[in-house]
């Protein structure tokens, strides 16, 4: 558990750190036992897309984020919530026999197709602070009999894994969520090999949020006020030791993004994007 108190509250007057961790986590809790809707009561935030419209829809849903029919196919029912912003699996070019780190694994459906691309000399590891997502996972992992999955309990800012130990680390839509995104990248290339690589998919912010977006704790668990601007995220990337630091964003991802707030298009402020760096060789 992190001590939030070590943590700044948001220093242009958004949600405080531990309001944040409490709401990311009570939220996608919620979605992991009844795979309930993450509007909440004075918000239509859809918590990176998901809600209570059945597996038909979140298959539709992730097409809509790009990922193909054999994909979702490739996947036991329960591990696609419908969740996230985009494909990290399609980007990180993954190669058999690697281990790939996946933050913030929810259900584990990332991780049950890079287990698929890395094959059984692979391995996967997903981490969530969810304890609910995590128990969700590993059922998932039984029915899927995915023997190169492993779930983990904890936080991105202070990752389960030891230095220098996975490949290839992916995320989908889950960095934002963090109060301290210079850590995530910090622990990132902690437990990344020499040479490793990071291919993330998350939102990145175009223009500035509106106060009562960025003050309101279900915009922060929806995927929407935590996003930070591209030149942020480029020098954070860079100070955590990244290097080749690519952000790419996706103009398309309007179509799915305007859904996530009933009350406002918040692809006015947001945008999908590929994220991408590199830990230097020895």
């Amino acid at each position: 558990m992190t001590d939030d108190t070590n943590v700044p509250d948001s220093d242009d007057g958004g949600v405080g750190a531990a309001e944040r961790r409490h709401t990311v986590r009570d939220r996608y809790g919620e979605i992991a036992t009844s795979e309930a809707s993450c509007c909440g009561e004075t918000s239509g935030s859809a918590c990176c897309g998901g809600d209570t419209r059945g597996e038909t829809d979140h298959d539709d849903r992730s097409r809509l984020l790009g990922y193909s029919d054999a994909e979702l196919d490739e996947v036991e029912s329960g591990a696609n919530l419908g969740l996230g912003c985009g494909t990290p699996t399609a980007i990180a070019g993954l190669e058999r026999g690697e281990v790939v780190l996946d933050l913030g694994s929810g259900a584990g459906f990332d991780c049950f197709l890079a287990a698929r691309k890395v094959g059984p000399e692979g391995r996967v590891i997903g981490v969530d602070m969810t304890p609910e997502m995590v128990e969700k996972a590993r059922e998932n992992a039984a029915t899927d009999d995915a023997e190169n999955v492993s779930f983990r309990l904890g936080e991105i800012e202070h990752l389960p894994v030891a230095d220098g130990a996975v490949d290839v680390i992916i995320s989908n839509c889950v960095i934002n969520l963090s109060p301290d995104k210079q850590r995530v990248f910090d622990e990132a290339f902690r437990v990344l090999r020499p040479g490793g690589r990071l291919a993330i998919s998350d939102v990145v912010q175009t223009a500035p949020l509106p106060a009562a977006v960025r003050t309101n704790p279900s915009s922060v668990a929806g995927c929407v006020a935590g996003a930070a601007p591209i030149p942020e995220l480029e020098s954070m990337l860079e100070d955590a030791g990244g290097v080749d630091v690519s952000i790419d964003p996706k103009g398309d991802s309007e179509e799915f993004i305007r859904e996530w707030d009933d009350e406002r298009d918040v692809s006015e402020y947001i945008v999908s994007a590929t994220i991408e760096g590199r830990k230097p060789d020895r």
